[in-house]
């Protein structure tokens, strides 16, 4: 037990360092730590780190997935929901079926076999393209689009594993049952997902307290996911499912004390956890050394560069004809949702890239089969596996910004976010003007005057901030940030004198607490919309 809290925070330190070290190389550190972890495993002398499947997919998966669903826009899914289920349903079978006739034909493994590789590299990890997307400004809809995928392929590519590994060694496979129970689990798993939201909802709003409610909220994933995964479903989609229904119902549930204690508490938990995953994945390169002393170097070679090359074409093969045919097929759907630049499914098929989904479905791969033999090419399709997520990972996690730049996406999205944040800021003004309405009534039901006319004064400055935001064109934006960084500074001067009071004894612990507090509260506002507002470079 000590060993392994030792290793675990030696894992923490690794994760600081490179977290630090990708800041000032502007690397997403899901590259560095998956480079880190390889590089690691290669020193001799250190302890093997082992990456139990169990503990991803039952642990690790399910808190990620759910922070991912509840973050996501239930608007924006909604209208997305063609374009991501043709690429979490119909590109994850299209993949998996050919690096499955790949495997057939050209590598000499069965089809189960074949099948069973298909549908472990098949599904891609948004985490590495999403920052990307995020730090390069690209258009919203891209990353939406990413972001869905991500929830939801998971589940395909997790039910076609399971099938693939029982046909492997003289199991029965027909492909109306596969079908049927397919549709049955999507139906099922979205009826649990649905009743686990609004069950933990009620217990939240019931318990009132935040602490508790937090609690609540890490177990929600683990009760969503760990039925149906136990029943033979994947999870995925019942997690999903409930931190959809939370995202959309939760606005008026959940308390605001909750709500800002619970935002950190889970970016925080999240950040550790997605930093494990990928250090992890690069450690288990000694696990995956043993195998390769089965196969010459040109046999693993070969088969490696195959299951890539179709894993990457198959993307952009699908991705075209995914994103024009409907329209072309139906013009409602071109009149409704007009066809994006040739450039949009381009980035969208270059960000396939494979993370730690992949990686713990073949290491759960059994030792053997229902019949007793030992599962055929294990070794093998264990190591290739781990060559596609470190070739897609990266090899295109770090060639995607240049990609971009290349496509003349960068900053594309950048006057949509500006065009966002003044309506944000338009409907700002809506809702404070409205309060002010509200204050009026209030007056005249008996609220005394001083106390009205200081709440007018501090909503109409409000008023006016919001005006300003909403009206301002790209100089006066700056004008306006400078401003919030000016008041940084004012709260900087605060913070001094309130230390140097609560030194001497002046003020006391818990009123300095409070102080301390509202002044967070401010500078977190303030440092956020400085954040958004996308005018840095």
């Amino acid at each position: 037990m000590i060993a392994t809290i030792q290793i675990l925070v030696m894992l923490l330190v690794v994760i600081a360092a490179v977290a630090v070290m990708a800041a000032r190389l502007k690397i997403p550190p899901a590259i560095l730590l998956v480079l880190a972890g390889v590089l690691l495993a290669l020193i001799p002398g250190l302890p093997a780190v082992r990456l139990a499947p169990d503990v991803v997919l039952l642990l690790i998966l399910p808190p990620i997935i759910y922070s991912s669903s509840v973050a996501m826009s239930w608007c924006e899914f909604r209208f997305n929901l063609r374009p991501i289920s043709l690429l979490a349903v119909g590109c994850v079978v299209f993949t998996a079926t050919a690096v499955a006739a790949a495997g057939h034909w050209l590598l000499g493994l069965s089809w189960e076999v074949g099948f069973v590789l298909g549908a472990i590299v098949s599904p891609p990890d948004a985490v590495a393209p999403l920052s990307i997307v995020r730090r390069m400004q690209l258009p919203r809809r891209i990353g939406v689009i990413l972001q869905g995928e991500g929830l939801a392929n998971d589940a395909t590519a997790l039910i076609l594993y399971r099938f693939a590994v029982a046909a492997v060694g003289g199991g029965l496979f027909s492909l109306t049952h596969a079908a049927g129970t397919f549709v049955a689990i999507v139906i099922s798993e979205l009826l649990w997902g649905i009743a686990v939201g609004w069950l933990m909802l009620r217990l939240r709003r019931w318990v009132g307290e935040p602490r508790i409610e937090i609690l609540l909220s890490v177990l929600t994933p683990f009760v969503a996911y760990w039925p149906p995964e136990q029943l033979g479903g994947s999870g995925v989609l019942a997690t999903v499912t409930a931190g959809l229904y939370i995202s959309w119902n939760g606005l008026r549930l959940i308390s605001a004390p909750t709500r800002l204690q619970g935002i950190f508490f889970w970016d925080f938990l999240i950040y550790v956890v997605e930093g494990l995953v990928f250090l992890l994945t690069g450690l288990q390169a000694r696990t995956l050394i043993g195998g390769i002393k089965n196969y010459s170097v040109t046999e693993l070679a070969t088969s490696a560069a195959i299951v890539c090359i179709v894993v990457i074409l198959t993307r952009f093969i699908w991705m075209y004809p995914a994103t024009y045919l409907p329209r072309w097929l139906v013009p409602s759907i071109a009149r409704s949702d007009p066809a994006p630049p040739w450039q949009w499914p381009f980035i969208l098929a270059f960000t396939g890239v494979r993370g730690i989904v992949s990686l713990a479905a073949a290491l759960a791969i059994p030792l053997t089969t229902a019949a007793g033999e030992p599962f055929p090419n294990r070794d093998l399709v264990l190591i290739l596996t781990f060559v596609v997520v470190l070739v897609t990972l990266v090899g295109q996690g770090l060639t995607m910004p240049w990609v971009v730049r290349a496509l003349g996406l960068a900053n594309a999205g950048r006057r949509e976010r500006l065009a966002e944040r003044v309506e944000e800021f338009r409907i700002r003004q809506q809702a404070i003007e409205t309060a002010l309405e509200r204050l009026e009534a209030l007056q005249a039901g008996g609220v005394p005057e001083d106390i009205v006319a200081r709440l007018r004064s501090r909503y109409r400055e409000r008023l006016r901030q919001a005006r300003n935001r909403s009206d301002a064109d790209d100089e006066e934006m700056e004008r306006v940030l400078q401003g919030d960084k000016t008041e940084l500074l004012l709260i900087c001067a605060e913070r001094d004198v309130i230390n140097e009071r609560y030194r001497r004894g002046e003020l006391k612990d818990e009123a300095r607490r409070r102080i301390e507090r509202e002044l967070d509260l401010r500078e977190a506002h303030l440092a956020s919309v400085r954040n958004e507002d996308f005018l840095e470079d």
